[in-house]
């Protein structure tokens, strides 16, 4: 039993993994890759190593988690909405190749590594989503994997980045420790409180789960010591909209397919 919906959790994560990819790809990947025209400007030539490998790091945080502060994972006049922001990473190539040539993180591509981490991301998420079911009892079906998707959205992704949105390169940031701190405090308090208002018929229980969700934003999330940034704010607001929309594909598509195999698993067995 237990080796059946491990094996239903692992298969929906890589295939929530690769959809989400194929998303950021077309819509995250090249607000990123046109965010680090602006950060170029900013750094010394000399700078190029490091740029490269923070970008590495932003690239495999933001696509596994979009509003993380661990790799933070957030369009001002003038800029291309993010249908046109693709020839800027035509435009990119070449600089980003000279990064990719010798792999951008153990010997991999952007892309490579971007998967990578997507997947064991989405599989990670997956596991976590089939235990929570198993502990409540309340299975994950075709019929409800929409909206343990949903919830596992809400809780993660979405508001945590009401205090701490997706990044692109070059924006500023608080510090990492603090952001670190808040972010999982908020995702634990959120599927708390998500579990108190879906689980439980009590009005108390649910006016605590939903004390539970606010109390984190009542308090603040950490903020910069400056705003002040090259990157113009329409293309920030562009990628926090493809970065959530890209992990809202991704656990959609997760709940959605645990759900069918859960239930296929369960036709093998009888």
């Amino acid at each position: 039993m237990i080796t059946r919906h491990l094996l239903a959790a692992l298969v929906a994560g890589v295939m929530a993994g690769i959809l989400m990819t194929v998303v950021q790809q077309a819509r995250v990947v090249p607000l990123i890759l046109h965010a680090e025209e602006y950060e170029d400007k900013q750094a010394p030539a000399g700078d190029m190593t490091q740029h490269g490998a923070s970008m590495s790091s932003m690239s495999m945080g933001q696509m596994d988690n979009q509003s993380s502060p661990a790799t933070l994972s957030t369009p001002a006049t003038g800029v291309a909405p993010a249908a046109e922001a693709a020839p800027a990473a035509e435009s990119h190539a070449h600089h980003m190749g000279e990064h990719e040539e010798g792999g951008i993180l153990f010997g991999l591509s952007r892309f490579a590594a971007t998967l990578g981490a997507n997947l064991v991301a989405a599989g990670g998420y997956a596991l976590l989503l089939m235990a929570v079911s198993l502990l409540l009892g309340k299975p994950v079906t075709v019929g409800n994997g929409l909206a343990w998707g949903a919830c596992g959205w809400l809780a993660v992704q979405f508001l945590p980045a009401l205090g701490l949105p997706p990044e692109l390169p070059g924006f500023p940031a608080a510090d990492l420790a603090s952001r670190q701190i808040w972010w999982v405090a908020t995702i634990v308090l959120s599927v708390g409180g998500i579990g108190l208002i879906a689980f439980r018929d009590e009005l108390a229980a649910r006016i605590i789960g939903l004390l539970m969700i606010l109390s984190p934003h009542v308090w603040g999330a950490p903020q910069p010591p400056t705003i002040e940034t090259a990157v113009p704010a329409v293309l920030a607001s562009e990628f926090a909209v493809a970065a959530l929309g890209a992990a809202l594909v991704m656990w959609l598509s997760l709940g959605l397919i645990l759900g069918y195999l859960n239930a296929r698993m369960e036709k093998v067995a009888r």
